[in-house]
């Protein structure tokens, strides 16, 4: 890579390299589906949930950034703002999804929903036609909150300062929208995989590990650019050690929610709540559901609360790739013991090169996506008015 007042003169193989990989996870994953339907959507989902995540939160922290007024995050912002213009990638890529609606979801058996009247009373709500539409609503309100302040970003890079303020203004209704579809798209693609179970939490739970992974992945996609030796003095250890308090922040975020949800359902003790945790308690599953306490709030707890750890670029990579394989394993518990017959016993320990290949898949075709936003725009919001305090961020 080679880099010129904040542009890419070379952008490097990263884009190529990533949509090889792409293309050949996805190859992979197809022979899964020959070789285990059920198997290769329950990855796919999984997979799909982990990256539109980073997308989302994307999305969520430029929306913060602008909304607060933000000065120290200038410099990752266009990072930010190209994970969410990769957002429509992802609804192309939600087609598969569709597609094996009958083997994740209960409600799109039409002779289940006839027999079961908790189904059938949420059928004007769960029905198949209902749901594309709920997922189109939601990436086309993306979609236009991220293109309208991401066009604004580009011209105010050009020199463009008239719209500064607005870019706050259009945030503010942007949050909560935000709110709402992100809540709703979890309840959709996930939540409904278990229809007579449900959380008012939920969202939530989706929305804290969206944050936390899409901070661990600034970490590591800031790191590869300082070891290719592009924004090295620009993104600098200071911006890292706020990253390292958030991540920190955000980990007790998601356990604190996590544990809201078990303790309420557990504390009412009604049996089409507890279900829930119960499957989650039988088998191999019992050791997922412990070593998440342990993987992904204990270790991380322990290794983000001294200062210089934050401050530790090696340490702050491995805990970033920690974080983001935790948010994985969370979602894979969330996701599998949901099916009442393939999986409810016990991990998929066959299955599991499916779901490299489904995250290898789709990780590849998103950050090929993603790297053509950000690689063909200056770097760094090089208009914004003030871009120096930021660059010389110091924390306190």
């Amino acid at each position: 890579m080679k880099i010129e007042n904040y542009r890419l003169t070379e952008a490097g193989d990263f884009g190529k390299k990533a949509l090889i990989a792409g293309i050949i996870g996805i190859v992979i994953a197809a022979i899964g589906y020959f070789v285990d339907a059920e198997q290769f959507f329950h990855s796919y989902l999984t997979a799909y949930a982990f990256w539109a995540s980073i997308g989302l939160g994307g999305l969520f922290l430029t929306l913060l950034h602008h909304l607060v007024g933000a000065e120290w995050s200038i410099v990752l912002r266009r990072i930010t703002e190209s994970l969410m213009m990769a957002l429509p990638i992802m609804l192309i890529l939600f087609i598969p999804v569709i597609l094996g609606g009958h083997h994740l979801y209960e409600w799109t058996h039409s002779e289940v929903v006839a027999k079961d009247e908790i189904l059938h009373a949420k059928s004007g709500y769960l029905n198949m036609p209902f749901f594309i539409i709920r997922t189109v609503v939601y990436f086309v309100i993306w979609f236009i909150f991220g293109q309208i302040l991401y066009k604004m970003s580009l011209n105010q890079d050009n020199g463009d300062q008239t719209k500064n303020h607005r870019m706050r203004q259009i945030s503010a209704p942007g949050m909560i929208l935000f709110a709402l579809t992100i809540t709703y798209a979890a309840y959709d693609w996930m939540m409904s995989l278990q229809p007579h179970w449900f959380s008012t939490i939920f969202g939530l739970w989706y929305f804290g590990g969206t944050l936390l992974t899409t901070l661990a992945f600034l970490v590591v996609f800031g790191l590869y650019l300082r070891g290719k030796g592009v924004l090295a003095e620009t993104i600098t250890v200071e911006h890292y050690h706020d990253l390292g308090k958030l991540q920190f922040a955000f980990t007790i975020f998601w356990a604190y929610i996590s544990f809201s949800q078990f303790f309420l359902i557990w504390y009412a003790n009604i049996p089409e709540e507890t279900i829930f945790y119960l499957r989650r308690w039988e088998g191999s599953w019992m050791y997922v559901s412990l070593g998440l306490l342990l993987f992904h709030l204990i270790i991380p707890f322990l290794v983000l609360i001294p200062r210089a750890n934050k401050r530790n670029f090696s340490i702050m990579k491995w805990i970033a790739i920690w974080l983001m394989a935790m948010h994985w394993v969370d979602l894979y518990w969330n996701i599998f013991p949901s099916h009442s017959e393939s999986f409810a016993k016990g991990v998929s320990w066959g299955g599991l090169w499916v779901d490299a290949a489904c995250m290898l898949g789709l990780g590849g075709l998103f950050l090929w996506f993603m790297w053509t936003k950000f690689s063909a725009k200056p770097l760094i919001p090089v208009g914004d008015p003030k871009l120096s305090n930021s660059i010389n961020h110091v924390v306190i």
